[in-house]
């Protein structure tokens, strides 16, 4: 090695940081936008975006609880940190006051902010970039119609180098692509249309299907299921029928689900259960049935069969005399329910699904189904967490996952404290 080596090696370096800062600075130019119509803000118009912000329950994540309606500081804990939603009001200073419609649907579209900073997927453009223009500013109407509230944003808590825009620049390149939701000529106008909503605004793929470890799902539709990250649960496949499939169903069923949260086939509970309370309940009968028959299309894909490994016989005594005392009264001492409200557990597909996420969530937290106009006096469940250890929930799950023929795997102890 000689003497100018090491001026060498500090020479490449320091080109490789500027080609770096250059690429950077390149891709946080914002990106040009064709500008849209010269819409006025009719009271149709913004009746038709607070509608739409309702399919994308917006305001689940953008307003904090006991804060006002759309200010944002919601923070969203993602496995990288926490992020917190932004003001969407029309306040000048802290809000969306100065974003015209083109600024709206560059965020929207391509996730990127008035000043070009890009945005987290936290906020989740990589589905909205499927809402057509027209909606856009339709909610971008909607938005500004809103009282201006005066709420300076949070910064997020992000580790390294998850805070940085290098590291979005670099996950945009490998996981984004601003494409537009494009109508399958060979489908129906209301397949397409129930396509568009549960692909776009309804964002179901932001739940339901499996992230890779940088947390980005597919760019194609993938309903395969999917672990919420930092919530515990376990978000269902949806090409299943032995999960949360609906390909089986009567339409009016789904329909009746999605509207109401509740049916002769199952109830919605936990992140779902606030999705039905924020969002499906209120969209209309021809929106609703539209998802539903997309939601039924959905190819059939099996999930991989659960290990069917059962408890000690210890285990599986314990939890036989732990649902005796606390689930009998409800579920049935066989397993079968004789009242409507309480479901059964034979066959349930919580119960005999391959991952126990949520059977040990609902055990441990209790819950509800939304209260909604079909069903505006919800039955629930109560927790049992305080009064159970991690040994007792996981003989109780073991058990009920493993009696009345059904074939599910034991739930360990250790896998009780990691969802707790």
């Amino acid at each position: 090695m000689t003497r100018r080596t090491p001026l060498i090696a500090a020479a490449l370096l320091l080109g490789l940081v500027a080609a770096a800062a250059l690429w950077v600075r390149h891709a946080t130019q914002l990106v040009p936008v064709e500008p849209g119509p010269n819409v006025k803000h009719t009271a149709e118009l913004v009746e038709r975006g607070a509608y739409l912000a309702r399919a994308g329950n917006c305001a689940a994540c953008h307003t904090e609880r006991g804060g006002a309606a759309y200010a944002g500081g919601k923070g969203i804990d993602t496995p990288f940190g926490t992020v917190y939603a932004s003001n969407l009001t029309p306040d000048a200073e802290t809000g969306i006051g100065r974003w015209n419609a083109d600024d709206f649907w560059r965020a929207l579209h391509h996730g990127q902010s008035r000043d070009g900073r890009l945005l987290y997927p936290a906020f989740p453009y990589p589905d909205y970039a499927r809402v057509t223009r027209d909606d856009s500013d339709a909610l971008h109407a909607f938005l500004m119609s809103l009282p201006p509230v005066r709420e300076p944003n949070r910064t997020h808590t992000l580790r390294f180098p998850y805070d940085t825009q290098a590291a979005l620049v670099a996950w945009r390149t490998l996981f984004f692509s601003p494409e537009p939701y494009r109508p399958d000529t060979t489908q129906p106008a209301e397949w397409n249309r129930g396509a568009y909503l549960t692909l776009g605004l309804g964002h179901c793929m932001a739940c339901h299907a499996p992230r890779n470890a940088l947390g980005a799902t597919a760019n194609e539709p993938d309903f395969s299921g999917g672990q919420i990250p930092m919530q515990g649960w376990y978000a269902p496949s949806l090409a299943s029928p032995k999960e949360a499939g609906v390909q089986d169903w009567p339409l009016d069923e789904v329909v009746r689900l999605l509207r109401d949260g509740h049916g002769e086939r199952g109830a919605t509970m936990g992140p779902m259960a606030e999705v039905v309370a924020g969002s499906t309940s209120h969209l209309n009968e021809a929106d609703l049935r539209a998802m539903g028959l997309y939601l039924q299309s959905l190819p059939v894909v099996e999930p991989p069969a659960p290990d069917t490994e059962t408890a000690e016989p210890q285990a599986l005594a314990l939890g036989q005399r732990l649902y005796a005392a606390k689930c009998a009264q409800c579920h049935g001492e066989n397993g079968v329910s004789s009242e409507p409200e309480f479901p059964s557990l034979v066959g349930h597909r919580t119960v005999t699904m391959a991952s126990s996420a949520n059977l040990v969530r609902v055990i441990i937290g209790g819950g509800f189904p939304p209260t909604t106009a079909g069903n505006p006096a919800p039955f629930g469940m109560p927790p049992f967490g305080q009064e159970l250890s991690d040994a007792e929930i996981a003989a109780l799950a073991s058990y009920v996952r493993g009696a009345w023929g059904h074939m599910a795997s034991r739930v360990l102890p250790l896998e009780v404290q990691k969802i707790r």
